[in-house]
């Protein structure tokens, strides 16, 4: 009798699955901002529908910065901004979501337009501008989970947290977040690397950085800790690299994605190839994989790097792992995709696994360095 009900549960998920797909198939024939936004809503009314997913092979489990994440596949931040939705994507395979950008202050980001496929070539471009409801209205959100109101919150959730553009003093918009988020959340990431917001990506010089990691670390004593992640550019140059490694290690924080939206343009095929903002997807691959590797070789196992930029199959997920990633994240994927995607990357990342006679993830991590 449980193995009927197992099987009948795997069999409701997988149609529930393919209705979700279908249903972003049809998405994509609106303007990219307006599908988003019906993503989340399609995803608020199925989620809670689906059973929970069937347990991860072991094979793929990581433990990082102190928590079990089951697999190594994550829900990047700038899907889910105001954490309308973390249990129902972690329904749909996620060894974790991540949620945000948040700010202080409610923010309307820029002028639409500003979210673009490039079908041609498989990436997106945006200019957001840290649109969100703020940090109260994230901090509602994610007291409502139904696992939070039991007191025992299932999946780990992490909060992405950011300064609001007109602020004067930005250090002090990230202390303010994560003295409201951080109780809320398995982790915060500080998002210093946004091209959206004017200016915000000079907070990666080594000075500044510097004051702003201090303040927040020191934030935390005065609260629960959570471990604190760091996310940068894939815009930098050695000497960058090299400070922003130093800081840190001095810091004490506990990991670095690597990375965000680049303000590159490689040769794209797109009529939109020419907007401004960040471009994700494929063409962001090597390149951020790259920068992903680099810090490695500077960091080590000194923090925990979570490598995210174009990942769209088990290989490129692997690749991340092999460059020093523990943890990979995506999100542009899903926009040409659907959320079985997340299934067929476990599966893939297994294989790769296999072929290369390893037993666990972990042990894949760095090996390409």
């Amino acid at each position: 009798m449980p193995s009927a009900r197992l099987e009948m549960g795997a069999a409701h998920r997988e149609t529930s699955l393919s209705v979700f797909d279908f249903g972003a198939r049809l998405l994509r024939q609106l303007p990219a901002e307006s599908a988003h936004q019906a993503t989340l809503v399609l995803a608020g009314c199925i989620g809670p529908l689906l059973p929970a997913p069937k347990p991860d092979d072991a094979r793929l489990g990581v433990k990082a910065f102190g928590l079990n994440f089951p697999n190594a596949i994550g829900l990047a931040a700038g899907f889910d901004k105001n954490a309308d939705v973390p249990d129902a994507m972690a329904k749909f395979g996620f060894g974790f979501v991540e949620c945000g950008t948040v700010t202080p202050r409610p923010q309307t980001g820029n002028p639409r337009p500003r979210l673009f496929r490039l079908t041609e070539d498989r990436a997106v471009i945006n200019r957001m501008g840290f649109n969100n409801g703020g940090m109260e209205a994230a901090a509602r959100n994610l007291k409502a989970r139904p696992s939070f109101l039991r007191g025992k919150a299932r999946g780990i959730v992490g909060i992405n947290i950011g300064a609001n553009k007109d602020s004067e003093d930005r250090i002090a918009d990230y202390a303010v977040c994560f003295a409201q988020l951080a109780p809320l959340a398995d982790y915060v990431t500080v998002n210093v690397s946004s091209p959206n917001t004017p200016g915000l990506r000079s907070l990666q010089n080594k000075d500044e950085l510097t004051r702003l990691l201090a303040t927040l670390v020191e934030a935390r004593t005065r609260h629960r800790f959570k471990p604190l992640l760091l996310k940068i550019a894939p815009d930098l140059d050695g000497h960058a690299l090299d400070e922003i490694a130093g800081v840190v290690r001095a810091s004490g924080i506990e990991g670095l994605i690597v990375s965000n939206t680049t303000i590159a343009r490689p040769a794209l095929n797109s009529p939109h190839a020419g907007e401004s903002g960040g471009l994700s997807g494929k063409p962001l691959l090597a390149p951020s994989t790259l920068v992903l590797a680099q810090m490695h070789q500077r960091l080590g196992d000194a923090v925990t790097l979570v490598g995210v930029g174009g990942v769209a199959c088990g290989e490129d997920a692997y690749a991340k792992i092999r460059a020093g990633a523990s943890l990979v994240q995506l999100y542009s994927a899903l926009a040409f995709q659907g959320p079985g995607l997340v299934a067929r990357i476990k599966r893939d990342l297994l294989a790769c696994l296999a072929r290369d006679g390893l037993t666990n993830v972990t042990e894949a991590v760095g090996r390409g360095n």
